[in-house]
C-alpha cells in the first residue's frame, strides 16, 4: 500500500499541495513567529507555496494574521521573501 502524502493548503492562492512543496511559518508557544525550514518547530504552522505571488495575496489579505491570531512582523514576510529568492535561484 502506498505512503499517504500530507496535504496542506497554500494561504496565498488556497491551492492543496503536498506538505513537502510549501514553506512553514510557525508561530511558537511564546508567541514569536518564525520561518521553519525542516517542519520540526513546536507551534502553530501555516503554509505558503514557494511564489511570490502567493505571498503577496496572504500579505495583502492579512491571512497569517489571521492564521496566528497575532499582527505579523515586517521581518517574517521579509523572511519569506529571501527564502522565496533563494528557491528560484537554486
Amino acid at each position: 500500500m502506498p505512503k499517504k502524502i500530507p496535504m496542506r493548503q497554500c494561504l496565498g492562492c488556497r491551492e492543496m499541495r503536498a506538505k513537502r512543496e510549501l514553506i512553514r511559518v510557525v508561530r511558537s508557544p511564546e508567541g514569536e513567529v518564525s520561518l521553519d525550514f525542516k517542519g520540526k518547530k513546536a507551534g502553530r504552522g501555516a503554509y505558503l507555496c514557494p511564489n511570490p505571488a502567493c505571498l503577496a495575496r496572504a500579505r495583502k489579505s492579512k491571512a497569517l494574521e489571521r492564521a496566528f491570531n497575532i499582527p505579523i512582523p515586517a521581518e517574517v514576510y521579509e523572511g519569506l521573501e529571501a527564502q522565496m529568492r533563494e528557491e528560484t535561484h537554486e
